[in-house]
């Protein structure tokens, strides 16, 4: 099964995502900011990273840049509701990808399902 870890600091948000996600079929460990997240990633492995960008304690692109030093075959997806950060965040990292809020369950599916299409990756379980 495809994990992903969320990282939103909006908990209705976050568990309204989660939630989207699970009955997608993907497993999803969610956390509330990037602090929480880089623990999760040093010692479990994930197919996914999809951060928010505006956060406290560590922004999404910071989280990213160091998740890509301890997991590179991780993928990134970043959620924002600011155009001018989905600007920075593509060039800072230029390999993830970018959906803008708003936006509906159904693009956020579509997205990751995107991401793994089959014989893309290989599923951890």
């Amino acid at each position: 099964m495809i994990r992903i870890l969320l990282a939103e600091d909006d908990q209705v948000m976050r568990e309204y995502l989660a939630r989207a996600l699970e009955k997608s079929g993907y497993a999803v460990t969610a956390v509330d900011r990037g602090t929480a997240a880089l623990p999760l990633i040093e010692t479990e492995r994930f197919d996914l990273l999809l951060s928010d960008i505006v956060m406290p304690e560590m922004d999404g692109i910071e989280l990213a840049q160091r998740a890509a030093e301890i997991a590179p075959d991780m993928r990134i997806m970043f959620i924002t509701g600011f155009a001018a950060v989905t600007l920075k965040a593509g060039k800072q990292v230029p390999q993830a990808r970018v959906l803008s809020k708003p936006f509906h369950l159904r693009d956020l599916v579509l997205e990751v399902d995107r991401l793994f299409e089959a014989g893309q990756i290989p599923s951890s379980n």
